[in-house]
């Protein structure tokens, strides 16, 4: 199956990679270092605000803001530089990442502030540490030990918060299940989008375009719009509980093609 086509559009984006077959790809403190420079000196150059991040062993998260079409291309050069680094320390060769990295724009408020307790919540969620700000590898302890990089600077959460013991407020209360639900909920939300002149926008659910007692011919209307909108067949298969063969038998039909 096709991949989708990824939103390249300026705003906010969930960054996530992690290592070909979860392989630790930072194996110590100075890894995660050299990551942190790299991510920094190529947002420079590519003009991108790093708003959260988090560190673990065998992944990494971030939340970036471009202003540009280019997250693809910063995203390439994060990556492949900080392979070649790893590789040669490392003595080894064939690809450091498990696939492409995975990106989901962000539409609203609400997940960007929930993605970004989420990514301070890892290291705790990991049994690594027990309050926000401990884990060295994540933004609130950037601000606590006032050592944030410039790439980091004009994240949100320095504007929203007047202080930081109000953002330490804001982050006092555990990752709720409601909340990595949301987590979920937002990132299949991403994927359905479409695209206009300078901005892109969310589409409708699936359940809009089947409201109602439908006739059959009303229902193949729907399924049209449906695809035209981006929806695969797959997906509309499920929702209706018809076959693949079924949905694309009825697009051919609409096509006039036998």
């Amino acid at each position: 199956m096709a991949r989708r086509p990824r939103v390249e559009s300026a705003g906010y984006h969930h960054i996530y990679n992690r290592g070909v077959e979860r392989r630790i790809v930072f194996s110590e403190p100075k890894d995660k270092d050299k990551f942190l420079e790299i991510v920094c000196e190529v947002s420079k150059h590519y003009n991108f605000i790093i708003h959260g991040y988090v560190i673990m062993d065998n992944h990494y998260h971030l939340l970036l803001e471009n202003k540009r079409e280019n997250l693809s291309a910063g995203m390439r050069q994060i990556n492949s530089t900080y392979a070649q680094y790893f590789n040669k320390k490392q003595k080894r060769v064939g690809h450091l990442w498990q696939d492409r990295f995975k990106s989901w724009y962000i539409f609203d408020n609400t997940y960007l502030f929930t993605l970004f307790k989420y990514l301070e919540f890892n290291p705790i969620e990991a049994n690594i540490t027990k309050k926000v700000g401990e884990f060295r590898y994540t933004l609130v302890h950037d601000i606590l030990q006032n050592k944030l990089r410039d790439c980091m600077k004009d994240s949100f959460v320095l504007q929203w918060y007047d202080s930081v013991s109000e953002l330490l407020k804001s982050l006092d209360i555990k990752m709720t299940p409601q909340e990595f639900e949301k987590i979920d909920q937002f990132q299949k939300e991403s994927m359905a989008y479409k695209k206009e002149p300078k901005k892109i926008i969310q589409k409708l659910k699936l359940e809009e375009y089947f409201k109602g007692d439908l006739s059959k011919n009303q229902r193949d209307t729907q399924i049209q719009k449906a695809t035209k909108d981006g929806f695969t067949q797959s997906e509309i298969a499920r929702f209706l509980n018809l076959s693949n063969s079924r949905i694309s038998r009825i697009l051919k039909k609409a096509k006039g093609k036998p």
